[in-house]
């Protein structure tokens, strides 16, 4: 089979809800078989697959069958409606969709009406053709498409090839080695890149077992703890969406398995760091910072033995980190003006496990991509050891009466209240500031007398201009299904809102 990347060979694959497992070598038999089946339907080098099935072993056995036969695979959220699926399968041209049974007509027919054949994950190789034709792929053959946005408008499809993941995979290696990952749990969807490149292929392509399931369920969070205890995990990663969920309805593991957590898709703050650490009962938690386009993690620390900061990330792993004076916007920015040391800038990468491109849009590449260098849209700094501190991105921040303030600085102070299950500040429109600050928030015994010694509290911990003047009292924040979030559609989500009222006069200098 042509991932394995060590003699190893692949680790197992369990679902601890059903019980199924698979050992390596079963995977590689069931995934030839499945590549004969593909075969079938004239699936060959070049060519696009949809794959809905995912978080599930079939998953990974059709990934490595549409792999085997030099195909493209392209996971796909599986909350997608008929019309989004429509719409990303004609920015695609996928040759098949393999789902785990049948999908509702409207979908069916909507794949159907795009040429699109649909095929389920349980059909069997015909008999007698057990072996998959066709070469191996190419190391620059197109790998893997991850949709980041516009299924609803414009898609925006990152395209990695082989070479780019391996790139990926063996940075991780070299800065992490894979010994503390032999039972990595995933909890996160595997339509993207975090879930699948990293918290998934990487340790499982080592040899490591890797433990499915479902994604962001309630249910499974409040059992976190069990089902370390249970499987003996040592390894799992998140996102701070997860982690503050489970340090409120979650036991903590009783066994001491866990050696290593990593956490990504937004930068951790440090009080809700070192909960992580106590809650786990282990030093070593990693604030990754991963992109889609350079195949997830690129940076994090490596030792336990650093304090926790807000947006403290670390070090690269395989690459370059470059703070800069520009960022996109400027057609030719200067790489040689870098910041100085704690100089904020715009966060720029350089790294081999850099994406082909988008998908059909070479203009958006080229507005990122400048002389191999990728724009990342975040606002940090380099501090003087060369580590990674970041301060938001680009777009999120809010200009009061030109006043930068950094929704992320108001988050952070918010979540550290004794009732915040989760909160996101954001931009509001202002006659006289032009802009100013709104907040939702989500409290975990939502009331009147909560919000006001909330609203209490924060006036002692920010600053006059930075404290909002819209408070907005929800059951749950929007959040991407990589648990991230957009501020300016929580910012509409909240205009139809009425604003709790301000128990803090507009204006009041906190004391």
């Amino acid at each position: 089979m042509p991932m394995m990347l060590t003699t190893q060979g692949f680790g197992r694959l369990v679902e601890p809800l059903t019980g199924r497992a698979l050992e390596g070598p079963e995977v590689h038999k069931r995934s030839v078989a499945r590549a004969a089946t593909f075969a079938r339907y004239d699936l060959a080098r070049g060519d696009r697959v949809f794959l809905h099935h995912g978080n599930t072993i079939d998953f990974f056995v059709d990934l490595l069958a549409v792999w085997c036969l030099g195909a493209c695979a392209i996971p796909v959220d599986s909350r997608l409606v008929s019309t989004e699926i429509a719409t990303i399968a004609v920015a695609a041209r996928p040759k098949l969709s393999i789902w785990d049974g049948s999908p509702a007509k409207t979908v069916l027919d909507a794949l159907h009406d795009a040429g699109v054949k649909v095929i389920d994950t349980k059909e069997a190789a015909a008999p007698g053709q057990r072996d998959a034709p066709g070469a191996s792929f190419r190391l620059d053959d197109e790998a893997l498409i991850l949709f980041t946005s516009g299924t609803t408008g414009d898609p925006k499809g990152v395209v990695h090839t082989h070479r780019t993941l391996r790139a990926r995979w063996m940075s991780l290696y070299g800065a992490l080695g894979v010994e503390a990952f032999r039972r990595t749990l995933c909890l996160l969807p595997t339509h993207f890149g975090h879930g699948l490149i990293c918290n998934c292929l990487f340790p499982w392509f080592f040899g490591q077992d890797l433990y499915i399931l479902p994604p962001f369920r309630t249910d499974l969070i409040v059992r976190l703890g069990e089902i370390i205890d249970i499987h003996d995990i040592t390894c799992l990663s998140s996102v701070p969406t997860v982690w503050r969920l489970a340090l409120k309805i979650a036991r903590p593991p009783q066994h001491q398995s866990l050696h290593r957590v990593l956490c990504g898709s937004a930068p951790l703050t440090g009080s809700l760091w070192r909960s992580i650490q106590g809650w786990t009962g282990t030093r070593h938690v990693i604030n990754a910072y991963g992109i889609t386009e350079t195949g997830s993690w690129l940076a994090g620390m490596t030792s336990s033995d650093m304090e926790p900061e807000d947006g403290l990330i670390g070090e690269a792993w395989g690459g370059t980190l470059a703070v800069l004076p520009t960022h996109e916007t400027d057609p030719q920015p200067d790489f040689l003006a870098a910041c100085k040391p704690n100089e904020p800038g715009f966060v720029w990468i350089n790294t081999p496990a850099l994406m082909k491109g988008y998908l059909d849009r070479n203009d958006l590449t080229s507005r990122v991509v400048v002389n191999g260098w990728f724009s990342t849209g975040d606002l940090g700094i380099l501090d003087e050891h060369g580590r990674l501190h970041l301060r938001g991105r680009v777009r999120e921040e809010i200009n009061k009466s030109g006043q930068k303030i950094y929704p992320t600085d108001i988050d952070n102070v918010i979540e550290q209240f004794e009732q915040t299950l989760d909160v996101c500040a954001f931009a509001v429109p202002d006659a006289l500031h032009g802009e100013d600050v709104g907040v939702a928030i989500v409290l975990e015994t939502p009331s009147d007398e909560a919000m006001v010694r909330l609203q209490e509290w924060t006036r002692g911990r920010l600053g006059l201009h930075q404290m909002p003047t819209r408070w907005y009292m929800v059951k749950t924040i929007p959040r991407s299904s990589r648990g991230k979030v957009n501020r300016q559609q929580v910012a509409e989500f909240c205009a139809s809102l009425a604003p709790v009222s301000l128990a803090i006069p507009r204006g009041e200098s906190p004391q």
